[in-house]
């Protein structure tokens, strides 16, 4: 079969709005390490991981080894009406790192259903529909994440269950807080919260959620100290704060374990996903135990924390600590961004390199000013591609090179990966301007 073949059956039986990457699809059919090949024998260094999914990158033994011992049992899924060992040890040690205090986790299979289940746990406990959410951020696909999804590619119904109020994020480039001076940014955003309190909400908010670092729009980061700033704000009234760790989690900004000690506050609820599974569906919130057991009807998740999910996370987790992935993260994403930005950060098109860790952005406008570039983003994405190297795109206007590699990237594949992206970018760059 071809890949024209495949993708003609694909276009027949799928909805066309499950985008593909590149003008001419590609299928990956195995992959070892940092590396996957695809159906025509071509490898690529992966540097975007199935979405920042494949935490820990592809065939890890220890990892294989796990799954394999629990599907020797026989044992796929029980459901959660029976106790489960791997899902009660997973538990433990997402509670003993979670950072917050006598916690508790629910586990779900993606992280719009950890996200739903935030909802569902901090709803219940204020007895309010009221949110609080940023703009530019992403939550999920479910009607309730994609009522409090501040992102319109990706918002994709108008009905909501929830009543939202939007938050400016305070972000560097973009929105109206970019016009004051960076010192000011992040007290105009507090100041914007009592605002937005007074004026669109009847005050019994049920909970603010927040990525530390935006995800799907273009791994944009507020000011650090932000959630601190507006911590202050929400104890005054009451209302939760959720951090959606669903891509900054398990060490993956480098700094810290996770996105929101960023800004030395701890949130009442987290939620997390994607890494921790390394391709298994696997996902949750943890939350205080009072706020957790505010549910008051049985709810459960038939797949939600499975024997045979639970025990690749529990290896994936494992693994992590075991070799210290976090600081493998700070080490090798400082030789990305810092040769990003001594390389292509001054070049015509270039808006900024940004990023924490193995978290790195590349957004792209038309020069002399900020107005976006998508066909340039694109031109990049199909040039790093035939380099060799795999990189994700995103951000509110489609114009963001998004870079995940997993965390066990290598000081060599990072300076491959580097050279494969600067030469991408600069073809790119030059032939826009030759248009």
């Amino acid at each position: 079969m071809t890949a024209d073949d495949l993708l003609a059956r694909h276009r027949a039986v799928l909805p066309s709005w499950m985008p593909l990457y590149y003008a001419e699809p590609i299928e990956l059919v195995a992959g070892s390490g940092r590396r996957v090949t695809d159906a025509q024998g071509r490898s690529y260094l992966d540097f975007f991981g199935g979405v920042l999914t494949n935490m820990i990158g592809y065939d890890i033994p220890e990892i294989r080894e796990a799954v394999e011992r629990q599907l020797r049992t026989g044992l796929v899924h029980t459901s959660t009406l029976y106790l489960i060992r791997q899902q009660v040890e997973l538990a433990e040690k997402v509670t003993s790192l979670a950072g917050i205090p006598d916690a508790r986790v629910f586990f779900t299979n993606s992280g719009t259903e950890a996200n739903e289940a935030a909802l569902l746990v901090a709803t219940n406990h204020r007895r309010s529909h009221q949110i609080l959410a940023v703009r530019n951020s992403y939550h999920g696909r479910s009607y309730a994440t994609m009522g409090i999804t501040g992102h319109r590619s990706w918002t994709a119904s108008a009905h909501n269950p929830l009543q939202v109020a939007w938050l400016h994020s305070g972000e560097r480039l973009r929105g109206l807080l970019a016009r004051l001076p960076e010192a000011d940014r992040m007290d105009a955003a507090v100041e914007d919260l009592r605002e937005v309190l007074a004026t669109q909400t009847s005050g019994d908010v049920a909970c603010l959620i927040a990525e530390p670092i935006q995800g799907v729009g273009g791994f944009v980061a507020p000011p650090d100290g932000l959630f601190a700033g507006w911590r202050k704000v929400l104890d005054e009234h009451g209302i939760l704060l959720i951090s959606d760790e669903v891509q900054t989690g398990w060490g993956r900004t480098g700094e810290h374990f996770w996105g929101y000690q960023a800004h030395g506050v701890t949130p009442d609820l987290l939620t997390f996903a994607k890494g921790i599974g390394n391709g298994f569906a696997l996902a949750g919130v943890v939350g205080r135990a009072d706020i957790m057991e505010s549910v008051p009807a049985i709810s459960f998740s038939t797949f939600g924390g499975n024997p045979l999910c639970t025990a690749a996370g529990n290896a994936v987790l494992d693994y992590l600590r075991d070799h210290d992935l976090q600081a493998n993260a700070a080490r090798v994403g400082a030789i990305l961004l810092d040769g990003l930005r001594a390389t292509v950060a001054d070049l015509d098109g270039v808006a900024e390199v940004r990023g924490k860790g193995l978290m790195l952005a590349v957004e792209f406008v038309r020069p002399g000013g900020l107005e976006p570039d998508p066909a340039l983003a694109a031109g990049v994405l199909e040039a790093c591609r035939a380099g060799g190297l795999l990189v994700g795109k995103g951000g509110l206007h489609g114009n963001v090179l998004r870079m995940g590699p997993p965390l066990t990237l290598t000081e060599d594949e990072a300076r491959e990966g580097l050279a494969i992206l600067v030469e991408a970018i600069r073809s790119a760059v030059a032939a826009e301007a030759a248009r």
